[in-house]
């Protein structure tokens, strides 16, 4: 039998719905953990998509991209309910609603997952729209406590959308506590704690657990690393940007890739490779998991400045130089 995954997102997989002109429209796969389940088995780590989806077009359109993106597809449910559905009505900006009231994802079952695979999993990411719809937000929050006791590393990523409002932040903070890496962007906070101001906002998310190692992805003002012993800050690369769609779950992806594979490398570096996916899934269309190669040739070239306390200035590298195995770790 094969072996079980070492990497799992547990969440939502949908269709987008997205308006092509007056009347027309294109549907594509997607779902923020579905992505970074993607994202991961792409750079190399045997991955998995833990969550339920249709039986019909939909949910077998999406089945057949999980088994192209090498997810387990002894993870991924099928089940007899509706699909899930973003209807992008507008696209700049974008402007969407879901359907769904009882759509497959709700149904997933962690019980029906394969015996032993808590075991075998390093690391479990949650997000998305799937922890603001009940009943599979209590579903994966329960998972989430159950994998933190076993000692499984978990990471977070919000990824804020429209639905999530005061009822959503008693599970902002349960899974902020839990999580051992928490992804978040400045829209995120924005939107996650109803103001403009993004400095308080992070601040205020890091007081929920100061443990934990945040990624706070600033767009083109590029990413900051925080971590107890210090922070990092790194400029984002200037490239074409074709499409910004799938850049936070390649970010997130990329660095929990680097986070299991050179566990013993600083800050720095796990921030480049951050970094780096995010820009190269930038560099064309559509949420498409960026390569390895491509990810570390960007990497060599972003420059990283670490401040340990507050009263030391930041130290920037020249851009171009070589960090992964060439340069001292920072």
């Amino acid at each position: 039998m094969t072996a079980l995954p070492r990497f799992v997102a547990a969440g939502e997989a949908l269709t987008d719905l997205l308006t092509t002109g007056p009347g027309t429209w294109t549907s594509q796969t997607g779902g923020s953990t579905w992505n970074v389940a993607r994202v991961v088995a792409r750079l190399g780590i045997t991955s998995a998509f833990a969550g339920a989806v249709s039986r019909d077009v939909f949910g077998n359109e999406l089945a057949a991209a999980n088994a192209a993106a090498g997810l387990d597809d002894r993870f991924l449910q099928q089940v007899d309910r509706p699909p899930l559905l973003a209807v992008v009505h507008e696209r700049h900006p974008p402007s969407y609603f879901f359907i769904g009231s009882d759509s497959a994802d709700l149904h997933f079952d962690p019980d029906r997952l394969p015996a032993g695979w808590q075991e075998s999993a390093a690391w479990v990411h949650f997000g998305g729209i799937s922890l603001a719809r009940e009943p599979l937000a209590g579903t994966l929050v329960a998972l989430a406590r159950d994998l933190k006791l076993r000692g499984t590393k978990i990471s977070y990523d919000p990824n804020y959308r429209a639905l999530m409002n005061e009822r959503y932040d008693a599970t902002l903070r349960a899974m902020v506590g839990l999580a051992d890496v928490v992804k978040v962007s400045d829209e995120d906070l924005r939107g996650l704690f109803r103001h403009d101001d993004t400095d308080a906002a992070f601040a205020s998310l890091r007081a929920l657990n100061p443990a934990a190692t945040y990624l706070f992805t600033r767009g083109a003002d590029g990413a900051r690393l925080v971590r107890p012993d210090g922070t990092w800050h790194a400029a984002a690369p200037r490239v074409d940007v074709v499409d910004t769609v799938g850049a936070g779950d390649a970010s997130i992806g990329a660095l929990l890739y680097s986070l299991m594979t050179w566990p013993e490398r600083a800050g720095g570096s796990h921030l480049r490779v951050a970094v780096a996916a995010g820009t190269a899934a930038c560099q064309v269309a559509g949420a498409q998991p960026p390569a390895l190669d491509a990810v570390l040739a960007l990497a060599d070239a972003i420059a990283v400045g670490r401040k340990e306390g507050v009263n030391r200035a930041l130290d920037f590298p020249a851009p171009g130089q070589q960090y992964f195995g060439k340069q001292p770790e920072r």
